[in-house]
């Protein structure tokens, strides 16, 4: 506002000095044009009998005809246009000597004048009819001052109301279009309270304050939705150290009970002994595993890069398969991968992928349920499945089947049925393949899981 206001008082002041410098030529060529209409007439006067027999009519009152030798000195007696009435004793200040000048170019100037009178407009000429003495003819300048004074006074009150009705002018704008600014600053301290849900008003593309509002929800909105993230992922960080330090505390008490059965004597009885050892061992072994697999899992949440080598999915099936073979050999278990699926990725992460599903499967399932493991190609895309007939998923339980611990029958015990890592190290190893894992009904019962990688990746 205050740029606004210097601007328009500059304008003010340039069109003011415009205006009085303008009048102030067009009365002094007033002036001028009197003074050199009124040569003839003053010469007349100076050579005839009386100023009122000579065209006085054409001079204002008080206008000084006096003759001048060329040194300054006064020849004679002045004549004043206001006689004889006027006894004012006004005279010009002539220069000594007078300034070079001819009858056909006489000179022009300003004079200082006496008497009551400030200046006069002068023309001076030497006349030859005078014997070589100077003409100087004055007429004084109190209307064209007064005048003057009169637009100077006149255009500062004009600029003082225009200043004064701009800036009020430009205030009431201004605070009229701050108010948006001063709503956007109250949401601001509702958010900076912690209220990410806020939103500034206005916000429209039709004016640049609109626009930033705008761009101001845009960041709210990410913002809000970091904030979430990071929730969400504390949580999830919560959960995971929680889990985990339930899932350590049971192999980590059972091995300091038998620890403890081992020192109070447990050496007597060699059954005894045996039995707290291999107890230990077993336990030892069990969260030795947990803890590659969280390992494995933090690894991945951090991004670090995977080995890339062309990996055979029918093999890494098929191996797979001949494994819970092995180990459940009463299982039904079909494999079908008619070719060669190959992507590129990390074979031991990927084997890791096909046997926790395939495992997940013999242990989750009755014994007399089949499992049925495929390999095949979607649109560039390869596809692994691993379908079980057993009892299934809830949606509730397939919605949290990928979380970290998560068992869909909490009472199953951690010896038959793992921690709840496996099927988070699919889920894990897929994205870092940059694929996913999803799990559906079989038809007839049981769940169906799938894992996709690109055959580019």
């Amino acid at each position: 506002m205050i740029g606004v206001i210097s601007l328009l008082l500059l304008g003010l002041l340039i069109a003011d000095a415009t205006t009085y410098l303008t009048f102030q030529n067009f009365l002094l060529g007033r002036l001028d044009a009197q003074l050199t209409n009124g040569r003839v007439a003053a010469v007349g006067v100076l050579g005839g009998p009386g100023p009122e027999r000579n065209g006085t009519d054409q001079f204002p009152i008080g206008t000084i005809v006096e003759l001048y030798q060329p040194d300054g000195t006064e020849v004679g007696h002045p004549l004043r246009y206001d006689f004889p009435s006027s006894k004012s004793t006004a005279l010009p200040v002539v220069p000594r000597p007078l300034p070079t000048a001819t009858e056909q170019h006489p000179t022009v100037l300003t004079l200082a004048g006496t008497g009551g009178i400030s200046k006069y407009r002068a023309a001076i000429w030497p006349e030859d009819s005078f014997q070589g003495d100077y003409v100087v003819l004055a007429i004084p300048m109190d209307d064209v001052q007064a005048s003057l004074s009169q637009l100077l006074t006149l255009e500062g009150l004009v600029g003082l109301a225009v200043v004064v009705a701009a800036g009020a002018l430009a205030f009431l704008i201004v605070r009229i279009g701050l108010r948006p600014l001063q709503r956007m600053g109250a949401v601001a301290q509702d958010i900076a309270a912690g209220d990410l849900t806020r939103r500034v008003e206005p916000a429209t593309p039709e004016t640049e304050i609109g626009r930033l509002g705008l761009a101001l929800n845009g960041m709210l909105s990410q913002i809000e939705a970091a904030f979430r993230e990071r929730t969400r992922s504390e949580n999830r960080l919560r959960r995971f150290i929680a889990d985990a330090s339930h899932e350590l505390r049971t192999p980590l008490t059972s091995i300091r009970g038998y620890a403890e059965m081992l020192r109070r004597g447990a050496e007597k009885s060699p059954q005894d002994s045996a039995v707290a050892r291999r107890r230990i061992e077993e336990e030892s072994v069990r969260m030795s595993v947990m803890v590659d697999d969280m390992l494995v899992l933090a690894r991945l949440g951090q991004g670090r890069p995977l080995d890339s080598a062309p990996v055979d999915l029918q093999a890494v099936a098929r191996d797979a398969v001949a494994d819970a073979r092995a180990v459940a050999p009463q299982r039904e278990i079909s494999l079908d991968a008619p070719e060669p699926v190959v992507v590129s990725g990390d074979d031991t992460r990927l084997r890791q992928v096909m046997g926790n599903l395939v495992r997940n499967a013999v242990v989750h399932t009755p014994a007399e349920s089949p499992i049925d493991v495929s390999v095949t190609t979607r649109d560039g895309v390869a596809l692994m499945k691993v379908a079980d007939h057993g009892p299934g998923l809830r949606p509730d339980e397939a919605s949290r089947i990928f979380e970290p611990f998560f068992r869909a029958d909490p009472s199953r015990s951690r010896d038959s049925g793992g921690v709840g890592l496996g099927l988070s190290i699919v889920s894990a190893v897929a994205a870092a393949h940059g694929g996913k894992v999803s799990v559906s009904d079989t038809p007839g019962g049981g769940a169906t899981f799938e894992v996709e990688i690109p055959m580019g990746a």
